[in-house]
């Protein structure tokens, strides 16, 4: 059997700078077969998800709590009393057993298609997405529940090949999709060129562009680490 590049590209930025229309218009015209996976948490926008994903989506959505604010979700500001400690802790619990089965499922169903030479591009990545939150060091009001899957992303579950920052000004992003706060946004926004030391390559694009100049910047590079790996594939038969 013929061995094919395995490559594996996240798009990643705050919400409204473009990261679904870009992968979606590169899964169509890109000349290498391209399967599109979302990998964040917004059950919403998943392709690929396990069927408790869309129950906890509908008993969210029922509650009034689904909200996306581009990223993972704000940690609460009150402190339980006696009674709901032992409340948050179960669904602390519940939470966890879930997003780690979730993320982890669709992680396989990348490995499924790597392994048979597509490129896989992942709009959102949560290793990139839960960086500041759980995994950056220097941050000492983690929860439990937290630090467990923070541990479990920083040195289990694997990395992207490329990360590729769409980048462009709060302003710009909240006026294309106003979700959240300006605030959040440029909190975001500044929170991804951290991650430039912890992955393997990481690519900055300015999405104020017109969307075809940003897809095409992003494919080059996207072509570029394909043709390198089916090389180094090639000079190892």
């Amino acid at each position: 059997m013929k061995a094919t590049p395995v490559v594996s590209v996240a798009l990643v930025g705050p919400d409204g700078v473009g990261k679904t229309t870009i992968a979606r218009r590169l899964e169509r015209t890109l000349p290498v077969r391209v399967k599109y996976i979302y990998m964040g948490d917004n059950a919403g926008a998943s392709n690929i998800a396990l069927p408790t994903t869309r129950l906890f989506q509908m008993a969210r959505h029922a509650r009034g709590t689904d909200v996306n604010d581009g990223g993972p979700p704000r940690l609460p500001t009150h402190t339980p009393g006696h009674r709901s400690v032992l409340q948050s802790i179960v669904s602390g619990l519940v939470w966890l057993n879930h997003q780690i089965a979730e993320e982890w499922f669709r992680q396989v169903v990348a490995w499924w298609y790597e392994c048979r030479g597509t490129v896989v591009l992942f709009d959102r990545h949560f290793f990139c997405d839960y960086y500041a939150h759980e995994i950056e060091r220097g941050v000492s009001t983690r929860s439990i529940k937290q630090r467990i899957h923070g541990f479990m992303l920083d040195h289990l579950f694997p990395k992207p090949d490329l990360v590729v920052f769409l980048d462009a000004p709060s302003g710009v992003l909240f006026s294309r999709k106003a979700e959240g706060t300006l605030q959040d946004l440029e909190r975001r926004r500044q929170e991804y060129p951290r991650l430039r030391a912890f992955v393997r390559r990481f690519e900055t694009v300015d999405a104020t562009q017109a969307e075809s100049d940003v897809a095409t910047q992003v494919g080059r590079f996207i072509l570029d680490l394909h043709a390198n790996k089916a090389a180094s594939v090639a000079r190892s038969q």
